[in-house]
């Protein structure tokens, strides 16, 4: 019998992910509990690695559920996290709490997103979004980042497009930086052909980038905030996050209430 294992690939993967965390073999034996002679014997193939070691990898290296799931397939094992659809009872909790979320964050826009800016759900304040927006743009499912950049949808109406859209851009590609996916630098390049280059100003609150929104009654200033399910342990619930925006000054706030109050 051959002393190497060369056919599961797992050994290759880790190597991967090591350069993409820039963790050395040692650093990262020591936050999986193991050691660095098991761990380069693994990276080599002369070891297949226990499914447990995998998961606690896995973890160490801070890999999303979905990638410690493909980690998991390399090593030649089933993967132990679900991939349920939104709209299946095991989520109905989930489901029942986002809609409270959600109405209870009005009269302010909120919503949650899946990957790649797909809107799965969203309060009725985000019509401030869609004022205006090419109806192809607001065909389900609705991409929110392409909403927010694209000359047929918000783009017209953000009066800082080109630092509010080099904050979104410049997110997606931190992203893909961590997690490399072809698809998500694609969608970056894409978003980015609609963003002026010309240069910006600090044009900031100390502590976030407002987004100043035109709209029907007046020029509204928002801020956002990312929510995730940090516990989670289905894929699906993992890749969600709310997206809040909060009145970054009083002004705002009142027109928001007044537009609810309608």
């Amino acid at each position: 019998m051959s002393t190497t294992i060369r056919e599961n690939g797992v050994g290759t993967e880790l190597r991967r992910w090591r350069g993409l965390r820039r963790v050395s073999q040692l650093e990262l034996a020591t936050l999986a509990g193991t050691t660095q002679r098991h761990l380069s014997f693994i990276e080599s193939g002369r070891s297949r690695p226990g499914r447990a070691i995998v998961i606690r990898l896995a973890e160490s290296l801070g890999l999303s559920l979905r990638e410690r799931n493909d980690l998991l397939t390399a090593a030649g094992y089933a993967p132990v996290f679900a991939e349920s659809g939104l709209e299946e009872s095991a989520l109905r909790p989930v489901r029942a709490a986002i809609e409270q979320i959600l109405h209870g964050h009005l009269p302010y826009p909120a919503l949650v997103i899946a990957p790649y800016g797909r809107v799965v759900a969203a309060n009725d304040a985000i019509e401030v979004f869609t004022e205006g927006a090419a109806p192809e743009l607001l065909e389900p499912p609705v991409n929110m980042l392409r909403l927010m950049l694209h000359p047929d949808g918000m783009a017209p109406r953000v009066r800082n497009l080109a630092e509010w859209g080099r904050h979104i851009i410049e997110n997606l590609r931190a992203r893909a930086r961590r997690s490399p996916d072809p698809r998500l630098d694609d969608f970056a390049a894409e978003l980015a052909g609609y963003v002026p280059q010309a240069p910006v100003g600090p044009e900031h609150l100390g502590f976030s980038v407002p987004m100043r929104l035109a709209s029907a009654d007046g020029e509204l200033r928002l801020i956002t905030t990312l929510t995730s399910f940090a516990t989670a342990t289905d894929v699906t619930l993992a890749e969600l996050h709310l997206e809040a925006f909060l009145p970054a000054d009083q002004a705002t706030t009142e027109l928001l209430r007044r537009r609810a109050e309608r």
